[in-house]
């Protein structure tokens, strides 16, 4: 496993009317390995920007992302993403889809199907091998698309707004089951999302990011994941701490709204 290291990352993306949008302007961090990150920040903020340069979906107009020793110019076996809906293959049945990559790469069958099977246990789908991907239901569907990415041992997971789509009781079990994987497996992961709760549950680290451009605006090491996986949740964010954290991230998220929007009405 190895550290994620951003350097000086800009991205402009250029417009029919030959103009260009900064999305990203000079962001610097390093992820350590194991360290859950959080990314939050109001539209436009280039969170998810971010994490496609990071994914390799994207090459930065600038600077460069490193993860270990190589720079990272494209996709790779080394990361794997959890999109916001799962992305996965729905007339395959739910072992043909957490196996899917493993596939690819012509694994022993035997070793495969055991493998699943101890992923189908770990998320929560122990005996949903063979049932259609069709019919599960949404929070189901992530949990497969979890398992998906997990069993091929990346070193970085990626999750761009994977819990947004669910309901509020699924997606806190959902919220659980990230820290229960990130402490059992010590993988590093980097989440984007839009809600302040989550994202103060879920991120080690948190970073709030500002607008036009993109650029990381505040960090904040927060005790709230470690708490999450012996403490109950509700608990943590009826807690003072939680609260005022809380507060003080939407009023800065407020006031980057506001400016956003004054300056719009200038224009």
């Amino acid at each position: 496993m190895s550290d994620l290291v951003a350097d000086k990352v800009n991205m402009v993306f250029a417009m029919s009317s030959g103009e260009g949008v900064h999305a990203l302007k000079d962001v610097s961090f390093t992820l350590k390995r194991g360290e859950l990150l959080a990314v939050l920040g109001p539209s436009g903020c280039g969170k998810t920007t971010l994490l496609n340069i990071v994914a390799g979906f994207l090459r930065p107009t600038g600077g460069e992302c490193t993860l270990g020793d190589h720079e990272i110019n494209g996709p790779g076996v080394d990361r794997g993403m959890v999109f916001q809906q799962g992305a996965l293959f729905e007339w395959l049945t739910v072992a043909e889809n957490v196996d899917f990559g493993l596939r690819m790469k012509h694994a022993d069958k035997a070793e495969t199907a055991e493998r699943v099977e101890e992923w189908l246990d770990i998320v929560g789908l122990r005996g949903f091998g063979g049932t259609p991907t069709y019919q599960l239901s949404g929070g189901m569907q992530q949990r497969v698309a979890l398992a998906r990415c997990l069993i091929n041992d990346p070193d970085l997971i990626l999750m761009d707004e994977p819990l947004g789509a669910l309901d509020a009781l699924t997606r806190e079990k959902m919220q659980a089951l990230v820290l229960k994987i990130w402490k059992e497996t010590g993988k590093t992961i980097m989440i984007i999302t839009h809600s302040v709760e989550e994202a103060l549950l879920l991120g080690e680290r948190l970073f709030v990011m500002a607008p036009r451009p993109g650029r990381l605006h505040k960090e904040y090491q927060l005790p709230f994941a470690e708490k999450g996986l012996t403490e109950d949740p509700r608990e943590i964010k009826n807690s003072q701490e939680f609260v005022e954290t809380r507060e003080e991230i939407l009023t800065m998220i407020w006031d980057m709204e506001e400016e956003i929007m004054g300056k719009a009405e200038t224009v």
